[in-house]
């Protein structure tokens, strides 16, 4: 196949670094935007964090310096393939790092010692790219966007799982069931080790009870297992190349594999498979945590895929985390579910969000800001008011406190915080350097929230009404005012009085007063009779 020369003349190249549990993995791809990721190199090396982390609660500093010399060998590498641009770089650290209670002494040390800032993955980031490293390797399970599916990846610390259906994101969610976390459990019973594979089995099993995985039960799911311990056994089983192939596995066998590899002592592992010694330690319990899984879910085989988060973070970095249309829309559907949960009034949320989408393209160069804050100005419309739910009284209090609590899938803490600020400010005192939510943002995000709130506030007072009488506008700047002209649309008044109320704070941010007027509908003339 021919490339595209336009297409080779726009690619990047980029790298990702995961600060996992085990390892500290790194990938270096080029691509272009919204289009294929060929990946260059894949680098890994054995860092035992999550025992750190599990067993004592905090990262030891001879573990810290460990990562900081197998980060300064990456740097190196990085050099050689001229790759020294922060914006072409993303570090990130999962569940090992984020639930250490010396997490911000890991990060700094980090930046100390080479310059770079780790981003620390909350629960919902995670999710939001493994379903963007699902996307890379769909093709090789067309059925994903038909069938109803499990699809989950036992780590170290966690179990990270969602359940799609059709394509859609039905629920995301993390068990604290992962490798690590099982081996530092184990050993502080101090039991013999011919008990462990019936203390591993119990443990998994109960965290497995204590969680509901799935909201009904029909129609029956399938089961996607992601992880490096499944690519293992899917290559040990079916003989794939576990970096490229997707796979089937039969229950009965997994769960045979799993029994022999339970029977044989770490060295024994290391032995037979040839695979490092904290793979070795590992393998067993990852083995079983996945097992009973698929034993809860009545699953008869489970499908193993390549996917893994590495590839859904290359693509964002191509990307320059531009979402997708798709992931977009799964954001969105899930907001509506938070709405919903909260009784909002739906018709008048996503007419709102809907006016102010338009109000944010049309407005592009006033703004001058991209595609991501246009999804969190959406978010904020389809949710300011759920804190009705709560009391009248300073509602809009209440609706920040629910998002930035609430579970959207794929939006990570500090998103959560602009769309509850943006949501916050649609009413009511413009932001200030008193309020406390707004004084602990950096100067960048208090800038996107008073802009945001100001344009949230127009599409507002656009359906102040609440009967959607409004659906198409022109803005334009004339006479150093925003005039926002409504085609086919004469009687305007109750909009333009809610313009006037609330106005202010986009004058003050942008520094235009706003018109709101009607256009008269053409009237066809007929020619005088003869």
């Amino acid at each position: 196949m021919t490339e595209n020369p336009a297409e080779k003349l726009t690619r990047r190249r980029v790298a990702v670094i995961e600060i996992g549990t085990s390892s500290i993995r790194m990938a270096i791809a080029e691509g272009s935007e919204h289009g294929r990721v060929h990946t260059l190199e894949k680098l890994i090396q054995t860092v035992a964090i999550g025992e750190d982390t599990y067993s004592v609660g905090r990262i030891s500093r001879k573990t810290i310096e460990t990562c900081i010399r197998v980060l300064l060998t990456y740097q190196e590498k990085l050099r050689e393939y001229r790759l020294t641009n922060p914006e072409n770089i993303r570090i990130v650290a999962t569940s090992a790092v984020r639930e250490a209670e010396n997490t911000l002494a890991f990060v700094d040390r980090v930046y100390i010692a080479t310059g770079w800032v780790v981003e620390v993955l909350d629960v919902a980031e995670v999710h939001r790219v493994i379903y963007q490293g699902l996307q890379v390797w769909r093709d090789q399970l067309p059925t994903l966007v038909r069938d109803r599916w499990v699809i989950a990846e036992v780590g170290g610390g966690n179990t990270e799982y969602m359940v799609l259906n059709r394509g859609e994101v039905e629920a995301a969610n993390a068990v604290r069931l992962g490798s690590l976390r099982l081996r530092a459990t184990l050993t502080t019973y101090s039991a013999p080790a011919t008990q462990w594979p019936a203390l591993l089995r119990s443990q998994a099993q109960r965290a497995m009870t204590d969680t509901r995985l799935l909201t009904r039960s029909d129609p029956k799911p399938k089961l996607l297992l992601l992880g490096g311990e499944m690519r293992f056994t899917a290559e040990r089983l079916q003989g794939v190349e576990s970096t490229q192939q997707a796979a089937r596995i039969p229950i009965a066998e997994l769960s045979r594999f799993t029994d022999q590899v339970l029977e044989m002592s770490v060295d024994e592992i290391v032995r037979e498979f040839h695979i490092s010694l904290m793979e070795a330690e590992v393998l067993g319990p990852a083995l079983v945590a996945n097992t009973q899984l698929a034993q809860h879910l009545g699953v008869e085989q489970v499908h193993v895929l390549p996917a893994t988060a590495r590839d859904g973070l290359l693509r964002e970095v191509i990307d320059r985390d531009v979402w997708s249309d798709e992931l977009v829309s799964q954001v969105l559907r899930s907001a509506v579910e938070v709405g919903r949960r909260y009784q909002f009034d739906e018709a008048h949320a996503t007419h709102s969000a809907r006016l102010a989408k338009l109000l944010f393209n049309q407005l592009s160069r006033l703004h001058g800001m991209n595609r991501r804050y246009e999804l969190l100005l959406s978010l904020a419309a389809l949710l300011h008011e759920i804190g009705l739910f709560i009391g009248t009284s300073s509602y809009h209090k209440h609706s920040m406190y629910l998002i930035t609590n609430s579970d959207l899938f794929g939006m990570g803490h500090r998103q959560l915080m602009l769309v509850g600020s943006i949501s916050r400010y649609h009413r009511r005192a413009s932001p200030k350097a008193s309020h406390t939510g707004f004084a602990n943002l950096n100067r960048d995000d208090r800038v996107v929230v008073i802009k945001l709130a100001a344009i949230l506030r127009i599409a507002l007072a656009l359906d102040s009404t609440r009967r959607q009488r409004i659906h198409d506008f022109e803005c334009s700047i004339d006479r150093n005012r925003l005039v926002i002209s409504v085609p086919d649309t004469n009687d305007l008044a109750m909009e333009q009085l809610a313009i006037r109320q609330t106005g202010h704070l986009f004058e003050e941010t942008f520094g235009l007063p706003i018109l709101l007027r009607g256009q008269r509908p053409k009237s066809t003339r007929r020619s005088p009779r003869q």
